[in-house]
């Protein structure tokens, strides 16, 4: 049986660390939770907010996935209601937000190469 099977994709063994990146950040989605969550959308309605396609069902997914792997983590600011949560980098994982950053960069750089607009963010 796989690690977390039925959780989350995260196997036990990998043939390539670009693998397990991949199915720890990869995909349409986490990066840019990831990017949000560093520039202080780290709250659930502020995700919804900053990422507008994405369902609040994928969303809440993905932000478990993140979570389960502990890439992020779920902190608890206020219990009464309503509740308050927030999602941090774990600290464990601090080198993650060069990553982001630089995946950002290298988008950037990209498309002004290749003449694709990009927004400022």
């Amino acid at each position: 049986m796989e690690k977390n099977e039925g959780k989350n994709k995260i196997k036990s063994h990998y043939a390539c660390s670009l693998i397990l990146a991949h199915d720890l950040i990869g995909g349409k989605w986490k990066q840019r939770i990831l990017w949000h969550i560093l520039h202080g959308d780290n709250r659930f309605s502020l995700l919804q907010k900053g990422i507008p396609e994405i369902t609040p069902k994928v969303l809440t997914s993905q932000i478990r996935e993140l979570e389960e792997s502990g890439i992020i983590v779920k902190e608890v600011v206020k219990e009464a209601p309503p509740k308050i949560i927030i999602y941090r980098i774990n600290d464990a994982y601090e080198e993650l937000i060069s990553i982001v950053k630089a995946i950002c960069d290298f988008s950037k750089h990209y498309a002004k190469d290749h003449l694709i607009e990009i927004p400022d963010e």
